[in-house]
C-alpha cells in the first residue's frame, strides 16, 4: 500500500485498499483446515486448502453472495457484528481480528476525518529521562519500526543497529543488512515478526507517511521483504523472549515488555529484562561495562 498524494504532491488520507481486503480475507481462509473448522470433509472433493467462500458464509451466518463480495475488498458499511462472526468462522488470533476491524475503521472513515498525512510524533524530552533512569535495555520504537530514543543499555545491547546508522531501523536492520542473520538467534522469525507489525500498524494508520515509505523501500530493495509481505500476517509486539548473538558478550535470551506512552499512542516504550541469578543477567553486567568502557553516546 502505498501513501496517495495531491496532484501539488501534498499527501491526502489514505484509505485500505479492495487488494488489502481481499488479500488478507483469502490468506486467513486457506489457513484454516476444514477439520478444525468442524466441516465434513469427503476423500478427493478438495482441490485447494482451508475453507471454502460457502463454508466461510455458512459459519459466519451470513449469504455466500454477501461474503463474497466482502472477500472481494467491499468492506465499507460492513458492521462489527458480521466482521466479528467472520473473525470466529476463519478462527482469526486477537491480532488479526483487531487487523480486520482497523481494515473496516480505515475504510468507513470520511475523507474529511483525517486531514494530516499521518506523521509519527515527536519524542519528549522526559522519555529519554525515563530511559536513561531504567537499569534494563530500553527503546522507544515507532509504527515504522524505527528507534527514536535508547538509553545506554539499549544502545550497547543494539550496538550493530546503531552503527552507521542515522536512524536505527528494524525493518531495514533485519532486510538490509548482512549482519543481522548473525546477530538475531532465529533471524527468519524476527523478520517476518517486522514485517508483521508494519502490516498491523498499516491497518491501523495507512496515512502514516514515514510508514509508507519504510514500506515502500524494502519492496524496492528487498525480495525477501515483497516474500513475507505477501504472508499477509500481523502482529502486535506486547511481551516475549527474544534471543540475540551479540558480538562482543555472547548470547542474551531477554524478556521484552512493551508499554503504551500516554497521549502518544504511536510511540512504545521497549524495556528487556532477564531474571535475576540467569546466565543472561550476568550478560547485562557485562554489558553495562563493556558499554562504558567503549564510551558509547546514549543520546
Amino acid at each position: 500500500m502505498n501513501l496517495p498524494s495531491n496532484p501539488d504532491g501534498s499527501y491526502r488520507e489514505a484509505m485500505p485498499s479492495k487488494q488489502d481486503v481481499r488479500e488478507f480475507l483469502m490468506s486467513r481462509r486457506a489457513a484454516v483446515a476444514p477439520e478444525r473448522a468442524g466441516v465434513p470433509v469427503f476423500s478427493g472433493d478438495r482441490r485447494v486448502p482451508g475453507l471454502r467462500r460457502e463454508e466461510v458464509a455458512a459459519l459466519s451466518g451470513v449469504s455466500v453472495d454477501y461474503y463474497t463480495r466482502l472477500e472481494k475488498g467491499n468492506i465499507v458499511g460492513v458492521s462489527d457484528t458480521v466482521l466479528n462472526a467472520v473473525a470466529r468462522a476463519l478462527q482469526l488470533t486477537p491480532v488479526e481480528r483487531e487487523h480486520l476491524l482497523d481494515l473496516a475503521r480505515s475504510a468507513n472513515r470520511s475523507p474529511v476525518a483525517a486531514v494530516n498525512p499521518g506523521v509519527e510524533p515527536a519524542l519528549r524530552p522526559s522519555m529519554q529521562r525515563t530511559l536513561d533512569s531504567m537499569n534494563v535495555p530500553a527503546i522507544v520504537q515507532t509504527p515504522s519500526q524505527d528507534i527514536v530514543a535508547a538509553n545506554l543499555l539499549a544502545r550497547a545491547m543494539y550496538a550493530p543497529l546503531f552503527d552507521g546508522a542515522e536512524q536505527p531501523n528494524f525493518a531495514f536492520f533485519n532486510y538490509l543488512d548482512p549482519r543481522s542473520r548473525d546477530f538475531f538467534v532465529d533471524w527468519p522469525w524476527a523478520r517476518r515478526t517486522a514485517a508483521a507489525i508494519m502490516r498491523f500498524e498499516m491497518g491501523r494508520n495507512p496515512a502514516n507517511a514515514r510508514l509508507n515509505a519504510v514500506i515502500e523501500e524494502l519492496t524496492q530493495t528487498s525480495a525477501l521483504f515483497v516474500e513475507d509481505w505477501a504472508r499477509n500476517d500481523v502482529h502486535e509486539h506486547r511481551t516475549g523472549v527474544k534471543s540475540f548473538r551479540h558480538p562482543q558478550i555472547g548470547v542474551l535470551e531477554v524478556v521484552f515488555d512493551v508499554f503504551e506512552t500516554p497521549g502518544e499512542p504511536d510511540l512504545k516504550m521497549v524495556t528487556y529484562s532477564a531474571p535475576s541469578g540467569s546466565e543472561t543477567a550476568e550478560k547485562l553486567v557485562l554489558l553495562a561495562s563493556w558499554a562504558s568502557s567503549n564510551s558509547i553516546d546514549s543520546h
